[in-house]
């Protein structure tokens, strides 16, 4: 038996855990450091072995890496944009032990001014030719609305100018300041401009001020839901189907949106062809039962208001805006897979500084 296991070699074992993956990084890590120091073909030598291995974790980590000194390398996780992967991110590298030689990273860390210039597509993009302004809206006064200016930008040019803008600013802000305090960003060329230009590097400041008041302002907020009041709302869509909702009244005319910036959105789909597009009993049941289990973890007093829900043309939608990000992640990590084999769920979580999306809720 030991013959056959030297022909063939030992089969690695299967990632389970951040434990699990750690362990497989820590058997392979000289083999990593030398490819990545030497420069030779990083991706066939480290990235087609490491990347599987996440995958086997989660979906949704993604990678960049280089030397951090003569000595040392730099691994850097990223969710790449998307907010709930981040923290997953944050608890693998959390998690990561103590290797020589090796730096581990949680996001595309800021980086100062001077070290940004990023040359993409034929375009340079730096502290000389980016600008910004920002919008003021007096039924938004929270909301940091960003206009960035690029010298070369046109009509013609305009996506490629906005991808190398974006490059620009996660590496300028880092990844999560980016994510975290701007909620609204346009690209425009200086034609279109409506205000006195500021040069990009008071960007950081900026955001930095405005952050420190929105703080300040809703610091220790919270909110019961148990007295609130509901409204059921029907229509019909553009397909002749019904859709029916129920949503927390009292909470759409609240004051206070901007607290909970974060938007948690389920979507559950299920065969209601035999139902003019909605459940059946034990379907609703179910569906009942889900929402029922996410409440039971995301409670209101914590930061996670349930805002309602809506159900039409096979497809229930649930709603919750909430003060943080982090948790919603993982809540609804678990209970999709718990209930992988009964319901086809997705989910998605968007900052909405004002809950402007549902608006189409609020009585006329």
């Amino acid at each position: 038996m030991s013959f056959l296991k030297n022909i063939f070699g030992k089969k690695d074992e299967p990632i389970m855990s951040y434990k699990d993956f750690w362990n497989w990084f820590q058997a392979n890590e000289k083999t990593f450091f030398n490819v990545v120091k030497s420069h030779k073909d990083i991706e066939k030598g480290f990235f087609d072995k490491l990347s599987p291995k996440l995958t086997e974790l989660k979906d949704g980590y993604f990678y960049l890496t280089g030397m951090y000194d003569d000595n040392t390398v730099e691994l850097v996780l990223t969710a790449d944009g998307n907010t709930k992967n981040i923290v997953f991110i944050e608890e693998l590298v959390e998690q990561a032990p103590k290797i020589n030689g090796w730096k581990f990273t949680a996001l595309k860390p800021a980086m100062d001014i001077e070290n940004v210039a990023i040359n993409m597509a034929g375009y340079k993009f730096d502290s000389d030719n980016l600008f910004f302004y920002s919008n003021d809206y007096a039924d938004y006064p929270d909301e940091i609305d960003i206009c960035v200016i690029h010298n070369d930008r046109t009509e013609e040019n305009k996506k490629q100018i906005g991808n190398g803008i974006y490059i620009f600013l996660d590496n300028y802000l880092g990844e999560l300041d980016f994510l975290n305090n701007i909620d609204n960003l346009k690209f425009i060329s200086k034609h279109e401009a409506e205000k006195e230009l500021v040069p990009i590097a008071k960007l950081k400041d900026f955001l930095a001020w405005r952050q420190k008041e929105f703080v300040e302002r809703y610091s220790g907020l919270r909110y019961n839901t148990e007295n609130d009041s509901y409204s059921s709302l029907e229509g019909e869509l553009n397909n002749g189907k019904p859709l029916v909702a129920l949503v927390n009244s009292t909470l759409l005319d609240w004051d206070s949106k901007a607290s909970h910036p974060w938007i948690l959105k389920i979507e559950i789909n299920y065969d209601g062809n035999e139902n003019n597009g909605m459940p059946d009993n034990s379907t609703y049941e179910l569906l009942n039962e889900f929402e029922e289990k996410i409440m039971l973890e995301l409670k209101d007093f914590e930061g996670y208001l349930n805002i309602g829900r809506q159900t039409a043309d096979n497809s229930r939608e649930i709603y919750f805006a909430c003060a943080d990000f982090r948790k919603p992640s993982k809540v609804l990590h678990d209970l999709t897979k718990k209930y992988s084999d009964k319901l086809n769920i997705e989910y998605d979580i968007y900052k909405d500084k004002y809950w402007q999306s549902f608006e189409r809720f609020r009585a006329n």
